[in-house]
């Protein structure tokens, strides 16, 4: 990723790129490589199973403290993503739409570190999600889980919400290194 290209195409000085690149490396999205400037960081098979250890066990705790505080308000807010995602063809916008649906299931717990932690663990996978959601044609059974785990919340069924999103997050995991080992 070069500084000076990335501020012509965006019609910006390099300060705002050279900034927006430090926050991509303290997301460790971005490596700086002497003498070579920035490239995007590969995870090997190994981060990614760790990554996904992590959001488990923190994504189990935000929708654990959620649930008794969902509402109806938090359901109409996750499902707006889930609508949007059945009419999405775009990689890119799942991701987003994903990580938003995700997030509206959270919220409620009112953790906003533990979010913002488990936001930058969703970013460092997000990348391969985005391709093997197309590419596997998974993203129908994906949706099926999102609406199956917003029915559970919304009634407060802590522990199948629970499993359900640990099967999810398992899943997820297992293609991500599918998906990894099919490019090497």
């Amino acid at each position: 990723l070069k500084q000076d290209v990335l501020a012509e195409r965006y019609q910006v000085s390099k300060i705002p790129v050279r900034e927006a690149l430090n926050q991509l490396m303290a997301e460790g999205l971005v490596t700086f490589v002497k003498n070579r400037g920035a490239m995007v960081t590969a995870l090997s098979a190994a981060e990614v199973e760790e990554i996904y250890a992590m959001r488990m066990a923190l994504e189990q705790l935000a929708l654990e403290r959620s649930i008794g505080r969902f509402s109806a308000r938090d359901r109409i807010a996750a499902e707006t993503p889930l609508k949007l995602l059945e009419l999405s063809t775009d990689p890119v916008e799942w991701s987003h739409l994903n990580w938003e649906f995700h997030a509206s299931l959270y919220r409620p717990a009112a953790m906003p570190t533990l979010l913002e932690t488990v936001s930058v663990l969703h970013n460092n996978v997000a990348r391969y999600l985005l391709l093997y959601l197309k590419e596997m044609d998974y993203q129908n059974v994906s949706q099926q889980e999102h609406w199956d785990m917003l029915d559970l919340v919304s009634r407060g069924e802590v522990n199948a919400a629970k499993t359900l999103l640990q099967q999810h997050m398992q899943s997820a995991l297992e293609n991500t290194l599918q998906f990894i080992a099919s490019r090497r």
